[in-house]
């Protein structure tokens, strides 16, 4: 008896099909708001913290869209705000109430941070089953052991994008372009989970477009604006752009140059409305998670 032979990639037309984050960020909230009206019937209010240290314009849109979507789905927000000149011990102590607080499900510390505070000092002091964004060392640890608490957001979202396109990932060539611990290397991990074979690449990968040529699934995380043309990209393959970079006439653009790889790629996501909506998604659904699992510790428990 012989396995059934992996899908292939989608055939080449016209243009690539749109990854469409909004449209698939609506249907998750939709699907995970009734597990948080369930929370709130019982009496548990999914609760999220968000610390901001600093006057950063982007993070002030950041929270303040990340606050708006928590009132959408009924997860009770709060919103701390610490002066940009704050001292690594205001803000652990922060982290230390908001730890001790049943109330609150989920801590999130929006990045980035001020120079004078050493990221992985604060993200370390985040407990683990608070740590929504999944960017805690145990987390991180879990996620390469094949059993995470928290998948980091921006990866979540991207598997979830990927699994939209119906492609079977197992015995896919998956490439991925940037190796951060945020974006690159969790989403290397996950697809290398889901049977693909994974390269990770980044800024000292010699012949770069040796690499994405091949890849089934291409994944761009590397900040730089329309650095990805379609003469890197593998007919019909699954591009997913994380980048949104500010381009000289001021629009927001990826790493990819979209319009020409709209003529190259199988499936690709727009920049922006594609990865940026389901990364503030799976932060809603990794807070309701914790909320169950405060849930379950009480004694409660929901059908999912």
């Amino acid at each position: 008896m012989h396995d059934n032979p992996p899908r292939p990639l989608r055939e080449q037309s016209a243009t690539a099909a749109i990854i469409d984050g909004k449209r698939l960020a609506q249907e998750l909230r939709d699907k995970w708001k009734l597990r948080a009206d369930q929370l709130n019937a019982a009496g548990i209010a999914p609760g999220l913290a968000v610390i901001l240290v600093g006057e950063d314009p982007a993070s002030k849109i950041y929270v303040r869209n990340k606050i708006k979507a928590c009132r959408e789905l009924g997860i009770r927000s709060e919103e701390h705000l610490l002066d940009g000149d704050s001292p690594i011990e205001v803000v652990l102590e922060m982290i230390d109430r908001l730890n001790a607080d049943p109330a609150v499900h989920g801590i999130l510390v929006q990045l980035p941070l001020p120079a004078q505070l050493a990221p992985a000092a604060v993200m370390a002091r985040i407990s683990p089953e608070k740590d929504v964004d999944g960017l805690h060392p145990c987390n991180l640890g879990a996620l390469t052991a094949g059993h995470p608490r928290f998948v980091p957001c921006t990866p979540a979202g991207i598997m979830e994008m990927i699994k939209s396109t119906g492609m079977n990932l197992a015995g896919k060539e998956a490439v991925v372009v940037g190796r951060s611990n945020i974006v690159g290397k969790p989403v290397a991990l996950l697809l290398l989970q889901a049977g693909a074979t994974v390269t990770l690449c980044h800024s000292r990968t010699r012949g770069l477009a040796a690499h994405t040529r091949r890849a089934d699934v291409l994944v761009c995380a590397m900040g730089k604006p329309r650095a990805i043309g379609a003469d890197m990209i593998k007919p019909g393959a699954a591009v997913i752009d994380v980048g949104i970079n500010r381009a000289p006439d001021g629009k927001l653009v990826g790493d990819v140059d979209y319009g020409a790889a709209l003529t190259r790629a199988g499936w690709i996501t727009p920049v922006p409305g594609g990865v940026g909506p389901m990364t503030i998604t799976m932060l809603l659904v990794n807070t309701i998670l914790s909320a169950e699992r405060y849930a379950a510790k009480q004694g409660i428990e929901f059908e999912s």
